[in-house]
């Protein structure tokens, strides 16, 4: 008895309508896509929208209302918004500008091989900047207390100097926000600079001790010129920074929003929530990011034209 075997021959594989390059492709898009979808929820949508009400009149429940260039007219005609940025600019002048000068100086003193216990210094001087802000705020507020017990009061008394009214006058407030900011700030910076300057090859410094050279010579001609990126960085992020102060200044005065310190932030913050006024604030937060802008690439420039 024939039996007839039928062998049946295996169907052709498909081809993946995808090439392994495209999935690997696909899958690493796929793993960094949480941060971008979360970017675009709280980081990209919100600015768009302030971009939008800012030519809209709103409080924050009812209708929306287009009014032009209205609310950017209102925001430059208002003496409280020239007042917040000249207070903002006066603590960058104050708080920012003196951290990252001194930032070099206990960079290139932790790097050098006199100082002793160097953890335990790059630790202590970087602490500050782990700290919580609202806690420096408040201690520094208790410090710079306007009665004659407040520690820097009792500090001025030893001096004869009568004590000052850090809450309320003009260049108290300024100064006790300042002080505030430089403490916070200036062991992130130094901890920054001594990072580049432990990139900076040693030969070169042994070869200017051969030729004679002065520590002063040494910062000026090595160190200075080969922490170029480094200063660009940290000027560019300091004053994106003091630009944007607001935690300080709000613990410190508290919601009086007093206009000895007021800042663009603070000053936002008060038109949006105490105001209900979100078109303005949306304005001021456009007319901030321009200025931001301005003074970011002129400080890059100044930057670039020193360290050469």
């Amino acid at each position: 008895m024939n039996t007839e075997t039928q062998v049946q021959m295996p169907s052709p594989k498909k081809k993946s309508s995808l090439s392994e390059k495209t999935k690997e492709s696909l899958s690493g898009y796929l793993y960094i896509s949480p941060f971008f979808i979360l970017f675009a929820i709280f980081g990209l949508f919100p600015i768009l929208f302030s971009f939008y009400l800012g030519f809209q009149k709103w409080n924050g429940l009812g209708e929306m209302e287009f009014v032009g260039f209205q609310n950017f007219k209102w925001i430059l005609t208002d003496p409280l918004f020239w007042k917040s940025l000249t207070n903002t600019l006066y603590m960058w002048v104050i708080g920012t500008i003196p951290q990252l000068i001194i930032g070099i100086i206990l960079a290139y003193a932790l790097n050098s091989a006199l100082i002793k216990a160097k953890s335990f210094f790059r630790v202590s001087i970087f602490m500050p900047y782990v700290t919580s802000t609202v806690a420096v705020a408040i201690v520094f507020g208790i410090m710079f207390n306007s009665q004659d017990f407040g520690l820097f009061n009792v500090i001025l008394g030893w001096f004869g100097v009568d004590a000052v009214s850090w809450g309320t006058s003009e260049w108290g407030v300024k100064i006790a926000i300042s002080t505030m900011v430089f403490w916070r700030w200036v062991g992130y910076n130094t901890i920054i600079y001594l990072a580049g300057l432990q990139g900076i090859p040693k030969e070169l410094y042994e070869a200017a001790i051969i030729d004679g050279a002065t520590i002063r010579q040494k910062i000026q001609y090595i160190t200075i010129p080969l922490l170029r990126p480094i200063i660009i960085l940290t000027v560019f992020t300091s004053t994106i920074g003091a630009l944007q102060l607001f935690t300080e200044p709000l613990i410190f005065i508290g919601r009086t929003y007093r206009e000895e310190g007021i800042t663009v932030v603070l000053y936002l913050y008060r038109e949006a929530f105490a105001n209900l006024a979100f078109g303005p604030a949306s304005a001021a937060a456009i007319i901030l990011f321009i200025i931001i802008i301005v003074i970011s690439s002129i400080n890059v420039l100044v930057a670039n034209r020193i360290s050469r």
